[in-house]
Order: structure tokens, then sequence, then C-alpha cells
């Protein structure tokens, strides 16, 4: 079974309020480039993330969401000085929290900096197809053989009419792998 496999880079997913004290009371995120999950896009607006040894600046993705989350790889943790758990998109609680800067103002989050754990986004009818289901945890073998081909093991499978077939792997997973952009892995039940 293949599947598209992308990297996905440092970024956040901010709140409303967040925003607003961010950028101010009126300001809007602005669609730069949409992504291929449907109704994700990255945005011009970008953040500073601060934490206690050092700073990142950051890009949003949008649509806005009910909390503010800072995904990061293991490489970007280390230079801001924080050890963020392992975790799905939106499981924030009792992660460390860090600080943000915006052009209009700052904000401390008590929670949401993770490191996203790698997942695999399918329709109902994708998932079907290919005889998974969701939460079901999978390998998925990338690379080129002989080079750096890789077995990621432990991806989740995640099922959603909402959702675009792919795999989201982080940029330290994709350089351990050696590959860069878009390619193409093969699901391992």
């Amino acid at each position: 079974m293949k599947i598209l496999v992308e990297t996905s880079a440092r970024h956040l997913h901010v709140s409303r309020a967040d925003f607003e004290i961010l950028f101010g009371k009126d300001a809007q995120l602005t669609n730069k480039k949409d992504l291929s999950q449907p109704g994700q896009f990255a945005c011009f607006e970008k953040v500073t993330v601060v934490g206690p040894k050092g700073e990142l600046n950051m890009s949003i993705l949008g649509p806005e969401r009910p909390r503010t989350q800072v995904e990061v790889s293991y490489t970007d943790a280390r230079k801001l000085g924080i050890v963020p758990p392992v975790r799905e998109s939106g499981d924030v609680d009792n992660s460390p929290g860090c600080k943000l800067v915006g052009p209009e103002g700052e904000v401390e989050i008590e929670c949401g900096v993770i490191v996203a754990k790698r997942h695999i986004h399918l329709t109902p009818k994708d998932a079907e197809e290919m005889g998974l289901k969701e939460k079901q945890i999978v390998s998925v073998k990338v690379g080129t053989p002989g080079a750096r081909e890789t077995i990621f093991g432990d991806v989740v499978c995640r099922v959603s009419e909402k959702f675009a077939p792919a795999m989201h792997i982080d940029t330290d997973e994709a350089n351990a792998a050696g590959v860069a952009g878009n390619v193409e892995g093969e699901i391992i039940v």
C-alpha cells in the first residue's frame, strides 16, 4: 500500500484569543499557500517562539484552532531548551509551554509545545480500501534502498472525511531517511 509522505516543518496553530493578542484585535490569518489537507493553509503571519535557551521564528498554519499549539522537531526543541512529549495534534495537556511574540503583543502559553506523532491522514473510503482503521498503528517504509531507507514504526492512522491521504513526518525524521519534499512510502501492517 503506497502513501504520499510529506515533511512537516516546525509551525504553530493559534486560538483566536491568542492571535488577537499577537497581531491585534481585527487581524485575520492571511493565506500564503494551501496545504495538502483540505482547508489547511500556511500563513504569511509568523511569530517568535521563545524557550529557556533560545528562540525560533515560526509560521502559523490556519485556520484558527480552539487551543494554541506549537509543533517542533526534537532538534528545534533542544534549541529552545524545551523537552516536549510526542503527541497527536491537539493533545497538549501536561506538555511544556513557551512564550510567543508577535508584532502587537506577547502570549505565555502554559502548555502546548509538542513533537507531533508521525501519522497518516485517510478518508473513510481510503481507510476501508486499505483495510485500516482510526487509531490503528502501522509502519511505513520510506527512502531509497541502499541509501538511507527507513522503516518508521508507531505511525498512527487518523481517519476523517476532512482529510486527504498523506503521511506526515517532521524534519528530523525526513533527514534520518534522507528524503526531501514529497515522496512515496509503503504502509506495512
